[in-house]
């Protein structure tokens, strides 16, 4: 596989679509064309099957498994929501915190690396990092 021409995606597994999707449709602001099924893509910059959620549950059936979802704030890995600028970051904290989003952050940071970002929960406890390297 060539890392360059691979194109890399994330896939969510939902344990309740009807409350994930909308999360990320109507407060995060994605784009979807969701029919209600067990499976949604969101439509990004970054191209096809860039972001993606699943059914918990349709995918344990498919593998044969038994999912055990993490409790609480699932820290075992993090979304990049990345945006065109810092003042957007900034925009978007404030646009979140009046939506009573879970916020994970008090406030945007601007790392000494030159990422300005801040931390939300998703309904199931997935760590979303929404944030910029450009500040203009």
């Amino acid at each position: 596989m060539d890392g360059k021409k691979t194109r890399t995606g994330t896939g969510i597994l939902a344990g309740d679509m009807a409350v994930m999707t909308p999360f990320y449709r109507d407060v995060l602001g994605l784009d979807t064309d969701w029919d209600g099924g067990d499976f949604a893509e969101f439509h990004t910059a970054s191209g096809d099957l860039a972001l993606f959620m699943y059914s918990r549950k349709a995918f344990s059936e498919a593998f044969g498994l038994e999912y055990q979802p993490p409790k609480g704030l699932n820290t075992s890995f993090e979304i990049g929501l990345w945006l065109p600028s810092y003042a957007d970051v900034d925009a978007e904290f404030e646009r979140l915190k009046e939506l009573g989003v879970n916020l994970q952050s008090d406030a945007p940071i601007t790392y000494p690396f030159g990422i300005r970002n801040f931390y939300v929960a998703d309904p199931e406890g997935n760590l979303l990092e929404i944030g910029s390297r450009n500040p203009a």
